[in-house]
């Protein structure tokens, strides 16, 4: 038996209609292409250079964001999030800032420090 659709196709969405492309709004926040890839390149951080190259592979059409999570091994929703975190809150919304625990009061101990004679 084959339900019947009505007017939703297979996704959820009026026929005749797909899902619009995500993409990366650099003229909301004056950037270019350039600007992206210097960022991918440039940022001291390895997380936020990651996150700049998946804006800049996304917005030249090499990849789309669930592509591009494929190839570099990331969530789909993770490089979505991305895309939607830059395009509401500009370029600083993608700097690695560190979150959890405190970092050791103290440094560690070298267990060579602690033998005995």
């Amino acid at each position: 038996m084959v339900a019947d659709l009505g007017d939703w196709g297979d996704l959820g969405f009026p026929l005749g209609e797909a899902p619009a492309m995500i993409t990366v709004a650099m003229q909301t926040w004056g950037q270019t292409l350039q600007d992206l890839r210097r960022l991918a390149i440039e940022a001291p951080h390895p997380r936020t250079r990651e996150r700049f190259l998946a804006l800049s592979l996304i917005a030249d059409g090499t990849y789309n964001a669930s592509s591009f999570a494929l190839q570099y091994g990331r969530q789909d929703e993770t490089v979505m999030k991305w895309v939607h975190s830059y395009n509401q809150k500009g370029p600083e919304a993608l700097t690695y800032r560190r979150t959890g625990s405190r970092a050791p009061f103290l440094p560690p101990i070298k267990l060579s420090s602690l033998s005995r004679p």
